[in-house]
């Protein structure tokens, strides 16, 4: 079917929607509001490039194996772009701990527990000059979407159109399906609301904040070898990662609950952010100033919710004509590093809709039950570990609180059960990974007999005897870092 077909945005989900549109033939439209990206290198697109719509641009990102297997599979090319600009493959190997060596055999399904990982703006240059290529993609930066061009028809309301501002002043551009991959920022679905349709939406806050720095190795350095102390953790009342990136630099982020008041203060400075990283064991190395330096300032990312929309509306259609991906559709908390790939998979599920049924009020139905189908159960996983964990981080900053039995059995069951079976067992590694890169259900792993009856094993069996497999402590505890950073320690205490 030939149709016109606008994208509103062109960051990764809009990207993601072209790339998955483009074969099929339809001539493709992106509005973008930022300016087009340096012609330099990843290094003047990480220098220069302005992108006032993409808020966590710079922060660290990472494409979980379900993404880049769509990339090396539908766009091999593309792939090998992304290798060619100094992208980073993580593969399972690299995952592996010392006790998983002693008896690894390596497995056909190993190729594919693979991350992608570079700095945010290398991924979206690198996938917006693939995208340039196709005939019948045109990107027009610079142009700001007003609204949506709406009218009623008999089966309900339909997008016909967008109504834009760019260089030359307002204008209208028409189109058969009109794509909102705008982001955050977006206020499309706010519109369609206001304008009757039946859309709704459940959201709840994240409860923490996101910190990142950037890093370059210094002339000659190597990167670390691995330790038994790992890149990421989760002191409590502080979590962090380490992402490897493209061409020599990598990024750490830290992650605070809310009500760390003091923290999230401190946490900004650059020199306060080095002196945290300095004291967990599996960055200190990193950020050891022989090795590397800081290249950016602290980028903090705050206003975290997870966001939940159902655009369908049940058995009559909520809206026509229009579609929405990546954050327009839904938010996820960043720590989980499921964004890029939500997005991704919802351009591909609107590649499969669009070509099966020329119906706009089928195509919006069957869109949305496949979203539902396939990413729900990620949502419903991750924001029922967000309400745990905050309620984990408010309870810390309770003066008195003891955790209930409950409490104490399932945090037993995790850390001395369910991570000690996955330290130590490759097979239950990979059956775990499984789920983490959103290959099948995150929780249908552990529901498998023999997978459980493992964990179990692992979990009653005498601490003395697993001692090998539990990691070193991640961290210093937070009297003793607040106390490092000249913080008050009970500055942050809830009062009854």
């Amino acid at each position: 079917m030939h149709e016109r077909v606008l994208i509103i945005g062109a960051g990764i989900g809009g990207l993601c929607t072209a790339l998955a549109l483009a074969p099929t033939g339809r001539d493709i439209v992106m509005l973008e509001r930022d300016p087009a990206p340096p012609r330099g290198d990843a290094d003047q697109a990480f220098a220069d490039w302005t992108r006032r719509g993409v808020g966590h641009l710079r922060h660290s990102h990472a494409f979980l194996a379900r993404l880049r297997t769509i990339i090396r599979n539908e766009h091999p090319e593309l792939h090998a772009d992304l290798l060619a600009a100094g992208c980073r493959e993580l593969g399972f190997e690299q995952m592996l701990t010392d006790l998983h060596r002693l008896d690894y055999k390596p497995q056909p399904t190993d190729r594919d527990f693979v991350v992608l990982t570079s700095r945010r703006t290398t991924l979206e240059l690198v996938i917006r000059r693939y995208v340039e290529r196709y005939p019948n993609i045109r990107i027009d930066s610079e142009t700001f979407v007003r609204k949506l061009l709406t009218q009623h028809d008999p089966q309900g309301l339909r997008v016909v159109g967008v109504a834009v501002a760019d260089a030359n002043g307002p204008r209208d551009i028409i189109g058969d399906v009109v794509i909102d991959g705008g982001g955050r920022t977006s206020s499309c679905i706010e519109q369609l609301v206001e304008e009757g349709a039946p859309i709704t939406e459940e959201s709840e806050s994240a409860g923490i904040l996101y910190f990142t720095r950037h890093y370059r190795l210094r002339p000659g350095a190597q990167e670390p070898s691995r330790t038994k102390a790992g890149g990421t953790g989760d002191l409590g009342f502080l979590k962090f990662g380490l992402f490897p990136a493209d061409n020599g630099c990598f990024s750490i982020t830290l992650c605070t609950p809310e009500p760390e008041l003091e923290l999230r203060k401190a946490i900004v400075r650059p020199e306060a952010f080095d002196a945290i990283c300095a004291r967990l064991p599996g960055l200190a190395a990193w950020v050891d100033n022989s090795r590397a330096e800081g290249v950016s300032r602290v980028f903090g990312m705050g206003e975290l919710h997870s966001r939940w929309r159902d655009i369908g509306g049940g058995e009559t259609p909520a809206v026509l004509g229009y579609f929405a991906v990546g954050d327009s559709l839904i938010r996820t908390n960043p720590l989980y590093g499921r964004g890029c790939s939500f997005a991704a998979v919802t351009a591909y599920i609107l590649r499969d809709v669009l070509v099966s049924s020329g119906d706009a009020a089928d195509r919006i139905q069957a869109f949305q039950a496949r979203v539902t189908d396939e990413l729900q159960p990620y949502y419903l996983n991750m924001r029922d570990q967000d309400r745990a964990a905050i309620r984990r981080a408010r309870q810390q900053l309770t003066p008195g609180y003891r955790p209930s039995l409950k409490s104490k059995l399932v945090k037993s069951f995790l850390e001395d059960g369910v991570n000690i079976a996955i330290r130590s067992d490759a097979n239950l590694l990979r059956e775990a990974l499984r789920g983490f890169h959103m290959l099948e259900h995150p929780s249908a792993w552990l529901k498998r007999p023999d997978n459980l009856a493992k964990v179990m094993r692992y979990w009653i069996t005498r601490r003395d005897n697993k001692a090998d497999a539990y990691p070193p402590k991640p961290g210093p505890g937070r009297a003793e870092l607040f106390q490092a950073l000249g913080l008050a320690a009970d500055a942050d205490m809830i009062r009854a």
